[in-house]
């Protein structure tokens, strides 16, 4: 089997589809203790995403409360589905979050943070390879805000399954992960 983007996306999927909830929380507290050992509590502004529970994403409610805990800046994003844009919006008690046609929950409204400001970004994704490179749905929203982040903005993907060995059709455009952590590794690229 040919490690496309697009096989690899299907692949992952029918995964994710087989795991059970008690699973996904397991897991997703195994990848927040791993998110302890890196090297990154010493920034202010993080990015995390907001689990779609229908495609069994990471549930990253626990990363929520590490951050908040630690008294982090924390933003969320609205998407643009006709401009393929993300803004980003500081996540206060005040914040109301609304789920979107497509089931993503997003704050309806807020204080608007800049992609420039953010020095870590945690990256919904489906597959990754050991290089760095990550398979999404393939809208484009993280490589369109990527692109916008500074060079040194600590990319790291969340991952419920270890590396592929490579993906094939990796294009000049597609922004790597700096790291990329799963319930049992930390990968660093």
């Amino acid at each position: 089997m040919e490690n496309t983007k697009k096989e690899l996306r299907s692949k992952y999927k029918d995964l994710r589809k087989q795991l059970s909830e008690n699973e996904i929380e397991e897991m997703s507290l195994a990848i927040c203790n791993q998110l302890l050992k890196l090297k990154i509590w010493d920034k202010n502004y993080f990015h995390i995403f907001l689990p779609i529970a229908e495609h069994k994403e990471v549930d990253t409610e626990m990363i929520l409360h590490l951050l908040s805990g630690k008294d982090k800046e924390i933003l969320i994003s609205k998407s643009n589905f006709e401009t393929r844009e993300m803004t980003h919006f500081l996540l206060t008690d005040n914040t109301k979050i609304k789920k979107n046609e497509y089931n993503i929950p997003e704050p309806v409204d807020g204080i608007e943070v800049a992609s420039k400001k953010i020095e870590v970004v945690f990256v919904p994704l489906l597959a990754f390879d050991k290089k760095g490179n990550r398979v999404g749905y393939g809208k484009g929203f993280y490589d369109k805000f990527l692109s916008e982040c500074n060079p040194e903005t600590l990319k790291i993907g969340l991952s419920f399954f270890e590396a592929e060995e490579q993906i094939e059709d990796v294009f000049e455009s597609d922004i790597q992960l700096d790291y990329c952590v799963t319930p049992k590794s930390i990968y660093q690229f």
